[in-house]
């Protein structure tokens, strides 16, 4: 019997061996599972979960998908071991010492992360972590729609046997700026858009805000969360100071800190800008984000939260 979760982790290292040079640098299986993974799924699940309130279908439009889900048994997520400060700490904590408004807010995707590990959740026998598809996959209902778009042809390929065979979660290899204009608006008059890219290079930052706003002209009434590393907060700031001048309402800023901001040479922290997040949200992150500034913080435990443009 095909076991597509025992399968498919592994596929795309072996079929970037296959195109070499044309492979993109960024794995992401060396990060998955890390705070950043962490605060970016859950707020997706509570997204999600907000959607679910009304019977209408949703799409969703994923835009720098990657593989789906990923082995953190791995050689690769082995030799980093960045899960282990990510979401191993939030396994290993004691369920009872969570308050209930934050078990509630971590519900959905710690339930989904139990799901694709049967055996009991400990840091030592956690094996499969889900990307954002998995996570989308695992929440959809039979009306609900999805296109997850994977540059990488190889992560492309794994991500297509990770997702299966379903009309209404589809997989394209393309590029996912162009898709901020070709895919949008969708039929659906609900939904959202999760952009992460790998930052790979410079200007990244600004290349996100710009690509957003092609496709906010197209679909203003999506949810939008563009994911975002923090290195130098100069780039950071520049990005938000682009969105605070685009004219564009209801703009969310929410940030995590684990280690202090005094070099560019590693992830010291991780945010989001949220465009029409849920009413609910901005509550939700008041609360859920000093807590995982605790679990996740190394050497700084910080967190923010700001309405970069408020609705009016």
């Amino acid at each position: 019997m095909f076991d597509r979760n025992a399968v498919v982790i592994h596929s795309s290292v072996n079929f970037f061996h296959l195109i070499g040079t044309h492979a993109m640098n960024y794995r992401h299986i060396y990060h998955a599972g890390n705070f950043a993974d962490c605060l970016k799924h859950i707020i997706l699940t509570r997204i999600l979960s907000y959607l679910q309130k009304k019977d209408k279908a949703y799409f969703v439009l994923d835009t720098h998908a990657g593989i789906g889900q990923y082995d953190l048994s791995s050689e690769e997520a082995q030799k980093t071991g960045e899960w282990q400060n990510g979401i191993g700490r939030l396994l290993a904590m004691d369920k009872a010492a969570i308050p209930p408004a934050i078990h509630a807010s971590l519900s959905d995707y710690l339930s989904i992360i139990e799901r694709l590990n049967p055996t009991e959740n400990t840091e030592n026998s956690l094996r499969l972590y889900p990307g954002s598809p998995k996570l989308v996959e695992q929440m959809a209902r039979p009306i609900d729609r999805a296109l997850f778009i994977e540059k990488h042809p190889a992560d492309a390929e794994t991500l297509m046997y990770t997702m299966g065979r379903n009309r209404q979660l589809h997989v394209r290899q393309d590029d996912g700026w162009q898709a901020l204009r070709a895919d949008l608006p969708p039929k659906e008059r609900r939904g959202m858009v999760l952009v992460d890219p790998p930052f790979e290079e410079p200007d990244e930052y600004v290349r996100m805000v710009d690509a957003f706003l092609q496709g906010y002209r197209r679909w203003a009434t999506g949810i939008y969360c563009l994911w975002y590393p923090i290195k130098a907060r100069r780039d950071v700031d520049d990005a938000a100071e682009i969105l605070a001048n685009s004219g564009i309402e209801n703009v969310l800023r929410a940030e995590l800190i684990i280690h202090k901001l005094d070099t560019a040479k590693r992830l010291n922290g991780t945010g989001l800008f949220i465009i029409n997040p849920p009413y609910t949200l901005h509550d939700e992150l008041k609360q859920l984000l000093p807590f995982l500034a605790n679990v996740f913080g190394q050497d700084a435990r910080r967190s923010s939260l700001e309405w970069i443009s408020p609705a009016q």
